[in-house]
């Protein structure tokens, strides 16, 4: 009885005495995609391309077979997101979109991280040393004489806003702010093509002329015309919303926007976070994709940098994977840190 015991002691010493090393280990999967398809999506304005672009090529690192991107207007996509017909796409705008969710969307829907927080920006923007040489703080200075002769390129007596064309979703809101700041006497809206218009800015400006320009982010004229550095960010005069607004008034003034005449600014235009949103049932099949979509952000310069790659010319499918390709190679350590982290949430 006493040499069972001593045996079984000795076996239960030497179980004790193994290392961490000899003791298995939970494996980590390098493809826990392996054998899926998935369905993506991207919006019809291609601004959004290059971050649809990015996630369908860290799904595919991670073994998903990432299906070409279904093109849809906003609220296409998220009707057939409900249905479970698509798996998610990168190009949430939030606030905003909210008004073109279907009822019931997030019984089926999900938001996932941020893609750029507070990265979807709409406003006016205004040379910097101007802003500096006539202490521009609002639109309300553009009613001043000296500020109206300085940006009236034409000689009408207002000044000269590079504005929305005819039929854009922003016509209507700068609209409204000529109305209800009373400016339709001080300032004259630019609206051709708006492409031509900036590029006329742009040469404006080049030559040591004023700008003052309506623009969105992300969008190549703010990788030309850099806030802070050569334009910088407008406050309207107070926030008077139009009726879509109001329910997102507070989304009209935003803190720590770079370039910015004031901290917060009054942009006048609603804020928003670009998101990934996804099929609920996807994520929680995929906790890989699921984590690398919570992962996954973009400085703001990187898609205005790409964007104007594609203003330029660059805009084919393989031109916007050569850019995703180098993006890739410089943030090489960022990029695995995602797919690091999407393959532990697989194990």
């Amino acid at each position: 009885m006493k040499k069972i015991l001593f045996v079984l002691l000795m076996l239960s010493l030497t179980l004790a005495a193994c290392t961490e090393e000899e003791k298995p280990k939970v494996q980590v999967t390098a493809q826990p995609g392996e054998g899926i398809t998935v369905r993506p999506a991207r919006a019809t304005w291609n601004t959004g391309y290059f971050q649809e672009a990015l996630v369908s090529a860290g799904l595919k690192e991670l073994g998903y077979n990432v299906m070409d991107p279904k093109e849809l207007a906003n609220p296409l996509f998220y009707q057939s997101l409900a249905l479970g017909d698509l798996d998610y796409w990168t190009n949430g705008w939030f606030p905003i979109h909210d008004a073109q969710l279907p009822e019931n969307f997030y019984e089926k829907g999900e938001k996932v991280g941020y893609v750029v927080k507070s990265g979807g920006l709409q406003g006016y923007l205004v040379s910097k040393r101007d802003v500096e040489k006539y202490n521009i703080q609002s639109l309300e200075d553009f009613k001043r004489p000296e500020v109206k002769a300085a940006f009236d390129a034409d000689g009408d007596g207002k000044a000269d806003l590079t504005a929305c064309p005819a039929g854009w979703g922003c016509e209507g809101t700068i609209a409204h702010h000529m109305d209800v700041y009373d400016l339709d006497d001080h300032v004259n809206l630019i609206k051709a093509s708006y492409s031509a218009s900036m590029a006329d800015a742009l040469a404006r400006y080049n030559s040591g002329k004023p700008a003052f320009f309506y623009t969105w982010a992300p969008n190549w004229t703010i990788f030309k015309f850099k806030p802070g550095k050569d334009v910088v960010w407008m406050n309207v005069p107070e926030i008077i919303p139009t009726e879509a607004q109001i329910p997102q008034v507070e989304h009209l003034t935003v803190s720590g926007v770079v370039g910015a005449v004031s901290d917060p600014v009054k942009l006048g235009f609603v804020a928003a976070d670009i998101q990934i949103v996804a099929n609920k049932e996807f994520l929680a099949a995929n906790p890989a994709a699921k984590e690398f979509f919570k992962v996954f952000t973009l400085n703001l310069d990187d898609i205005n940098a790409q964007n104007t790659l594609m203003q330029e010319g660059e805009k084919s499918q393989k031109d916007i994977e050569r850019h995703v390709k180098a993006w890739i190679q410089k943030n090489q350590v960022t990029w695995n840190g995602w797919l690091d982290a999407a393959r532990k949430a697989s194990k």
